[in-house]
């Protein structure tokens, strides 16, 4: 006698499993905890065999008789609905693996090491917010130029042109990728960057007027401010590192004695090694500030704890405070004032992009670089120095 639904919610557990019998070969397994498992019983090949079609009653009554029969067409045409289940799970096993998403974590992990972590993360919550949730889950083979296209115009509407053309240009290190470990046979990103708008290269605001800059190291030597604030404004005119490399220096980078400040490539934009040579004017300023901080773990500890380093931030408020606007200078100016008016001054461009650590494109010049014209580059710094205190007599 067929199954009913009040059968089967009546069926209460016993000692033992026992089985409630529909039609077709369609039965239920009463289990002594409770659950109600659906089976179906078949021939094939001279074999009986058994198919699962779920539990009740998440698969009702109904369902579980479609299901039935489902597999009893196939098992009339020879197909083994169990087999073919199983090809089905390992084909999208397969797909899965293959997926853009997979794949981007894929070379997202290789590739982590050579990123700055900070970028690392942006990289990462870029691909997780704005393409994994529409294409992520597709085999990588299967992408279209539309599906990197249109996530690139969706941040290109936030008015984030720059971002935009960066997931086009990751997009195609992932399609590299795959196309290296036999994914994928094409770069489906190329030539999409012409979609969207040129960037706008801002610069950031930087002096190069010589009064303008006597007026600014004058005020720095006159900060009357946080002491170890007052040693970083004073070494950032001449050092022109990237402000988070002076932010986050620490007294095991450097050794006084060789007037070196030592940069790991973990803590360099471009992964590479760097020396600053250290000019009379900064070694006298390190040994200012070593009473106070040199027993510490960071050269600039924050105001609140020396276990965290003083924020870019702060150091814009103290050059605020000195009334020069966020049109005139940042801290990132340092840089570009170093770099034009060395420039003007006639040295060598290359010593001036080494010393600033600009990336090498070579990348076997790019192992030893970091040392490359060191002799020239540490008279290029002193003099530099020297400079830089004759412009403070400039009125």
């Amino acid at each position: 006698m067929p199954l009913s639904d009040t059968a089967l919610r009546n069926a209460k557990p016993q000692d033992k499993p026992y089985k409630l019998y529909d039609a077709g070969g369609l039965f239920i397994i009463v289990t002594p905890g409770g659950g109600k498992w659906w089976r179906l019983k078949y021939r094939l090949g001279g074999k009986e065999k058994l198919l699962s079609l779920g539990t009740y009653p998440d698969t009702g009554l109904k369902e579980a008789r479609v299901k039935r029969d489902e597999a009893r067409k196939l098992i009339a045409q020879g197909i083994d609905p169990s087999a073919q289940r199983q090809a089905i799970k390992a084909s999208f096993t397969s797909a899965e693996a293959d997926s853009f998403e997979v794949v981007t974590r894929e070379w997202f992990d290789k590739h982590v090491v050579n990123l700055a972590p900070s970028y690392a993360k942006k990289v990462r919550s870029l691909f997780e917010r704005q393409i994994f949730p529409v294409v992520g889950a597709k085999p990588i083979a299967e992408v279209e130029p539309t599906d990197i296209l249109n996530a690139a115009r969706r941040i290109e509407q936030t008015g984030a042109i720059e971002t935009a053309h960066r997931l086009i240009q990751i997009c195609g290190q992932v399609f590299r990728y795959a196309i290296a470990t036999g994914r994928t046979k094409y770069d489906v990103s190329t030539g999409l960057h012409a979609a969207l708008p040129k960037v706008n290269v801002k610069h950031m605001a930087a002096l190069t007027d010589k009064k303008r800059i006597g007026q600014l190291l004058r005020a720095i030597d006159a900060y009357g401010g946080f002491f170890p604030m007052r040693c970083a404004l004073r070494l950032a005119p001449l050092l022109f590192v990237r402000p988070g490399e002076l932010q986050k220096a620490e007294w095991a980078e450097f050794d006084l004695t060789a007037k070196e400040w030592r940069l790991p490539a973990s803590k360099m934009k471009m992964r590479q090694r760097h020396i600053v040579q250290l000019s009379r004017q900064a070694l006298g300023i390190l040994a200012e500030l070593q009473p106070y901080t040199g027993n510490g773990r960071f050269l600039f500890p924050s105001i609140r704890t020396d276990t965290k380093p003083i924020s870019i931030e702060s150091m814009l408020v103290a050059i605020r405070s000195m009334g020069f606007t966020k049109d005139e200078m940042t801290m990132h100016g340092f840089r570009g004032m170093a770099s034009t008016l060395l420039n003007e001054m006639g040295y060598n461009r290359d010593w001036i992009e080494r010393q600033l650590a600009h990336g090498e494109r070579d990348h076997v010049r790019a192992a030893y670089n970091y040392a490359e014209h060191l002799p020239e580059r540490r008279r290029m710094m002193q003099e530099w120095a020297d400079y830089l205190d004759s412009l403070k007599t400039v009125d």
